[in-house]
């Protein structure tokens, strides 16, 4: 594992117990400047890992609670008159900053949710005629709960398809869990995390290194495959878009490089390749009584296309 990577997943794991796939998965959505879902179970340690993520790296952190009242000025800014000048001034929202974690963000209403769009996609903030650049580098990570639905408010696809990869904690082993009662008993684990170990210039570095890795066409192909095999079967209602063979695509390479290899393999595809994929299927009635989940049918997909043997490696 690189180095600079390995030291990141140390310190995440100061705090996190016994999660290092799913901190591997962050730190790869991370190296593509990609934006991060994590869906699961109230009590599992989704809004730690990120604060844990964050505190490792240099940067403004800013965190959202998303509630049906929020506004969209709370996320992107406003602009209003200064009573010295006459001149509208623009007061910047959460989003600017570095590291944005948007809390429970299904609770927020359409109307706040739709104002991450651009910021997710252009990396930008367009307000009364004017563009605001945001910070580099940028990346949105945000929670939800998959069981309550009651006061919440339904992603619509155009954003679960911004979001690069979407994870889950699952609940720990007997082992994990006693080790989490022992680290919870002299505070909180979050606070075993004082410092940061990357600065944002090393980060930066880090995303180009990425961009480095190599991908043969044979990987290129079976990407594409895979991808293509979303949208051509009856039991989908929408395919993976070309936004989603792209992510796909960086992130094999993130996985490749913090493996400590200049290549992609086709392991590194199946590796990630679910996490990419599932948010961004709608199966049909019919795929849903056949395969109950879209992680079943990405999971069937990898395992009837065809694995290329000679790579070019």
């Amino acid at each position: 594992m690189n180095e600079k990577i390995n030291i990141l997943k140390e310190n995440i794991s100061r705090s996190i117990v016994g999660k290092d796939d799913v901190i591997i998965k962050i730190i790869a959505a991370l190296l593509c400047e990609g934006h991060v879902l994590i869906e699961d179970v109230p009590g599992v340690g989704k809004t730690q890992l990120i604060s844990s993520l964050s505190k490792s790296l240099g940067g403004k952190f800013n965190r959202v609670q998303m509630t049906p009242d929020i506004m969209p000025s709370d996320i992107i800014g406003f602009s209003m008159v200064n009573g010295m000048t006459g001149e509208f001034e623009y007061k910047p929202g959460a989003a600017l900053c570095n590291f944005l974690l948007a809390d429970e963000i299904n609770r927020a209403s359409p109307k706040a949710q739709s104002s991450l769009l651009e910021v997710m996609e252009e990396g930008q903030i367009s307000l009364d005629g004017h563009t605001y650049d945001l910070p580099v580098p940028f990346m949105v990570m945000a929670t939800q709960n998959p069981v309550e639905t009651y006061g919440t408010y339904h992603l619509p696809e155009a954003q679960m398809d911004r979001f690069f990869i979407r994870i889950s904690m699952g609940y720990p082993t007997a082992e994990e869990e006693i080790k989490i009662l022992e680290r919870t008993e002299f505070g909180n684990p979050s606070d075993n995390i004082d410092r940061s170990v990357l600065s944002l210039e090393e980060v930066i570095n880090l995303q180009n290194e990425v961009t480095k890795v190599r991908v043969m066409p044979a990987v290129k192909r079976y990407i594409t495959d895979i991808v293509r095999s979303t949208r051509d079967s009856e039991v989908v209602t929408l395919g993976v878009s070309p936004r989603g063979s792209i992510s796909l695509y960086k992130a094999s390479k993130a996985v490749a490089f913090i493996n400590g290899r200049d290549y992609v393999t086709p392991d590194d595809v199946k590796y990630i390749a679910d996490n990419v994929l599932s948010h961004r299927i709608l199966l049909s009635v019919k795929g849903k009584t056949k395969y109950k989940t879209a992680s079943a049918f990405v999971s069937r997909i990898l395992s009837t296309t065809s694995v290329p043997t000679e790579t070019g490696i």
